[in-house]
């Protein structure tokens, strides 16, 4: 391919002396530096060169130069330290390309991309579609992706992209039949998701893609919400779970191509967390193809107010990632550097970015008027003819036949659509899904999670024991001691053996587990130490590794200082690995807050909306503990807010055997739904939240934990998680025998029946009383108390808790001490003066 040249203005071309070899490479590597800076980036003009003046040079040297590297295509990557992979891109970029071989082929793709748009603007005018008029090259871009990693082995491209340009590439890289992409126009069978479903342009597709070579790759388009780069975690997730599941090769046989904007590329925070654990053990996928397709305009934000470097890529140097800036209406080109990233990727399993730049034909969505904020812009587009044109006469092709066809195809299926009764499906379930349920809930479902005595003595003996020759540390060999005592019933289990009881048995019935979270192989509170560390030469045993001969695979993670990114990820990976019990620990729950988008987005939502299953846990240490406001509360209203539909489980476990049932019972059963945990702090190796080993071989979690102290209570508190034993410690000073505590352990599902039973076990009982540490505003309260309500009859039901706050805790140590003692104090006395 010939790169179209840059002007060199009023530059010398004649070189006085022949130029030294030494001479060539200073000249060169000037422009290997900032070449790009002058590439002739923009298919409108309006985006000019910039000049740069250590390329203010002349001479024949310069030139050539010049040519490879301020052309359409200008390459950022000196910024990347390792030589061999310079040398690759400079290799690659300082040679004459051939035109592509099937422009024929890559004509079409623009035809097909265009004329899509066109039968929607003209069928379905006013509606919104996000269309791709400006930057349909990402259709033949995506091409050359497959075609090239079909050639490599390739058998799937997870495919994550927001809404700009989605309903084309539903058609033309996942291959759904554009009658299936109408009918969300048509509004097919509405009754079947009121109340339910999403907008067409963030629905996901799955399709099969078959090269020209005759390869087949599986093309999975990943749903997504209107929270733009939000996408990105979860795709690296779904990607990471494909390549496990298919063991040596996975990063070769499923690779990700995630599309963005410019302005969201630039101003989102939530790529650059993906972005920097692209190369760490836990996350990498063995390197990621993004796209910017490079409007130069954000809604009707022009890019001066978007980001303050000349490109909306460059936040992407802070990596040694190699940045392809591209001229999207140089074709060959754009094929070119496609095929670039594609063997750049398998070659150094390294990220790449391409910045497809181009224009957005029409408003941000095609109901806007772009002439109010960018009169000069549009009027520049309005008379730019489209690319197919630009494309079949620098090829020298006559079009009419096959724009006539492709518009004849797209209106057929239009026609077809209006026909249609039902909803099409535009994904297939993958086969690891079979067996596993969403909807509600139903008793059937529960699992007998319970594990004899004997198989748990076993499994503590390998969590206890370590290598010969292993120099452990002190403290840690004195908990392994204690752990070995919990498991053989002569100490109670605490918080941090159950789950690794809970985990080593797992292991041991064929349940891979996933667990990540900031600091979480030691355990933010010290409770984990799921990895040992010799004090001598830092080598690494994991025990959860080693608990039996061919066990399933643990996976403990300490993730980067990420949130979004990093819960984004796991909930992506729960997506594809159904059988893997998949957990995110927050380091505080209180942190839970910085990935709400995901929250909100995908674990609450996610059935609803594009009826996708997860059983992805969030771990959320929670309790008042005065330790301030962002280390107290995990937000349990918010979540309780967010429950509707059976859509998740939110649970408070208050002793180590009921967490490891819990943990049991969510890898266990068929019914596939996110576990919001709230965990403890203080209480993680307390005596009264430890647990006798028999308690791990009853059958299974209790929703309700009912009082059996207290025979004919007057009074009964009804409380969840840390309080609860603060109140049974408070009863024990009081010596009172008139006050029953029962635990809800189980917020969503509401338990009603078992909390029913439990209040009726003690039908003397005058006063219900629900106590929450947190404020009236917070907390479980709003939601609890006409719950409770109900159950109580006649009862009068009372609550204590801390005043309304807009901060959900005190600062002051003494001041949360007085708050604790008052909550306490009236939780026995209330209502009875």
């Amino acid at each position: 391919m010939a790169t179209r040249l840059s002007k060199p203005g009023a530059r010398m071309a004649a070189a006085v002396l022949e130029p030294s070899s030494q001479d060539r490479e200073h000249i060169f590597d000037l422009f290997r530096r900032w070449g790009y800076l002058e590439a002739d980036l923009d298919p409108l003009g309006l985006f000019k060169p910039l000049p740069h003046p250590e390329l203010d040079i002349s001479g024949e040297m310069a030139d050539q130069a010049r040519h490879y590297y301020c052309g359409t295509v200008g390459v950022d990557y000196m910024h990347i330290s390792d030589p061999e992979r310079r040398r690759w891109i400079q290799q690659h970029m300082e040679t004459d390309h051939q035109s592509i071989a099937d422009p024929g082929h890559v004509l079409d793709l623009l035809i097909r991309a265009e004329l899509f748009e066109q039968v929607l603007q003209q069928r379905y005018l006013g509606s919104k579609r996000f269309s791709l008029e400006g930057v349909t090259a990402l259709i033949p871009l995506v091409d050359e992706v497959l075609e090239e990693a079909g050639d490599r082995g390739a058998i799937e491209m997870v495919f994550g992209m927001s809404h700009r340009g989605r309903l084309n590439a539903l058609v033309h890289v996942a291959r759904r039949a554009p009658e299936e992409v109408f009918a969300g126009f048509e509004d097919v069978d509405p009754r079947s998701v009121l109340g339910s479903g999403d907008v067409k342009y963030h629905m996901g597709a799955t399709g099969e893609y078959v090269t020209r070579s005759g390869a087949r790759l599986h093309v999975h388009l990943v749903s997504n919400p209107s929270h733009l780069e939000a996408v990105d975690p979860v795709t690296e997730g779904r990607t990471r779970a494909k390549q496990d599941r298919a063991g040596q090769g996975g990063q070769e046989k499923f690779f990700p191509l995630i599309v963005h904007g410019d302005a969201a590329f630039a101003g989102q925070g939530v790529w650059a967390e993906t972005l920097n654990y692209a190369d760490l053990k836990g996350y990498t996928v063995g390197g990621t193809i993004h796209v910017i397709v490079n409007n130069l305009l954000g809604f009707t934000t022009p890019p001066s107010e978007l980001h303050s470097s000349r490109f909306a890529a460059d936040l992407a140097r802070r990596q040694a990632v190699p940045i392809f800036h591209v001229n999207s209406e140089d074709i060959d080109a754009v094929v070119r550097v496609a095929h670039m990233a594609l063997e750049y990727r398998y070659a150094f399993q390294s990220d790449v970015l391409i910045d497809l730049i181009g224009y957005r034909r029409h408003g941000h969505s095609e109901v806007d008027d772009p002439t109010i904020t960018q009169p000069l812009l549009y009027k520049a587009i309005k008379d730019h003819p489209p690319l197919w044109q630009i494309y079949a006469e620098r090829i020298g092709r006559n079009t009419e036949a096959p724009v006539a066809k492709a518009r004849q195809e797209f209106e057929t299926a239009q026609k077809k659509a209006g026909t249609l009764r039902k909803k099409p499906t535009l994904r297939e379930l993958p086969p690891y899904w079979a067996g596993y349920k969403g909807g509600r809930y139903k008793p059937e479902y529960e699992v007998h999670t319970g594990v004899a005595v004997d198989q748990l003595r076993t499994t503590a003996e390998r969590l206890s024991t370590y290598p010969k020759g292993f120099h452990i540390h002190p403290k840690v060999k004195k908990l392994l001691e204690q752990r070995a005592e919990m498991g053989s019933g002569k100490r109670p289990v605490d918080f941090g053996m159950a789950e690794a009881l809970a985990f080593g048995t797992l292991v041991t019935q064929a349940i891979p587990i996933r667990l990540s979270g900031q600091d979480t192989r030691r355990g933010t509170f010290n409770q984990r130490h799921s990895v040992l560390i010799d004090v001598e030469n830092e080598q690494e045993y994991v025990p959860l590794e080693h608990v039996a001969p061919g066990q399933a695979r643990c996976d403990i993670i300490n993730s980067t200082l990420s949130e979004p990114g990093v819960l984004g990820f796991e909930y992506g990976y729960s997506r594809d690995y159904p059988e893997a019990l998949v957990l995110w620990e927050a380091q505080f729950g209180d942190f839970a807050n910085v990935a709400q988008a995901i929250i909100d987005q995908f674990v609450s939502a996610g059935e609803d909306k594009w009826n996708l299953l997860s059983g992805l846990v969030l771990l959320l240490p929670h309790g008042y503990e005065g330790q301030g406001p962002e280390h107290s509360s995990a937000r349990i209203e918010r979540f309780l807010q967010l429950a509707a539909r059976d859509n998740f489980q939110i649970c408070q476990a208050s002793t180590a055997a009921q967490y490891f049932h819990l943990l049991r019972r969510q890898a266990l059963r068929q019914w596939r739904k996110p576990l919001v945990m709230f965990t403890p702090k203080s209480m993680l190796r307390h005596p009264d939240a430890s647990s006798p080993i028999a308690d791990f071989s009853s059958q299974r979690f209790m929703p309700v934990l009912p009082d059996a102290e207290t025979e004919t209570p007057r009074r009964i508190l009804v409380c969840t998680g840390k309080i609860g034993h603060e109140l049974r410690m408070e009863r024990k000073k009081r010596k009172d025998r008139s006050t029953a505590i029962v635990f809800l352990e189980q917020l969503y599902p509401f338990p009603e029946a078992e909390l029913a039973a439990a209040i009726e076990q003690h039908a003397s009982a005058r006063d219900l009383v629900w106590v929450q540490e947190e404020p009236a505003n917070m907390g479980a309260f709003f939601y609890v108390l006409p719950r409770l309500k109900k159950i109580a009859g006649n009862r009068p039901v009372l609550s204590v808790k801390r005043s309304a706050s807009a901060s959900p805790a005190t600062g002051s140590a003494k001041a949360h001490e007085v708050e604790q003692k008052t909550l306490l104090t009236l939780a026995f006395t209330v209502g009875t003066q």
